[in-house]
């Protein structure tokens, strides 16, 4: 929920106040658009071969991790051996 507040935070400080709360289901389809967008980033960098594993393997090794629990692939960069 905490990162579903900050995101909110950062949208909502870039726009127009105008304070109605009608429903939330604009803000909430906002995250995630922001979400799949972040995560499409992340997968971009999970199959550029030219990253040195060496110096993020445990990181590279969570997200793709993360990613092969949703049923998406890490391409490539899970074949460490």
């Amino acid at each position: 929920m905490e990162l579903y507040k900050e995101i909110l935070c950062h949208l909502i400080q870039h726009e127009t106040v105008e304070i109605r709360f009608p429903d939330l289901t604009p803000s909430h389809e906002a995250v995630e658009a922001i979400c799949y967008r972040t995560l499409k980033k992340i997968k971009e960098k999970l199959h550029d071969n030219t990253l040195e594993d060496r110096e993020c393997f445990e990181k590279i090794e969570e997200i793709i991790c993360a990613f092969e629990e949703i049923g998406s692939s890490g391409g490539g960069r899970h074949d460490f051996g």
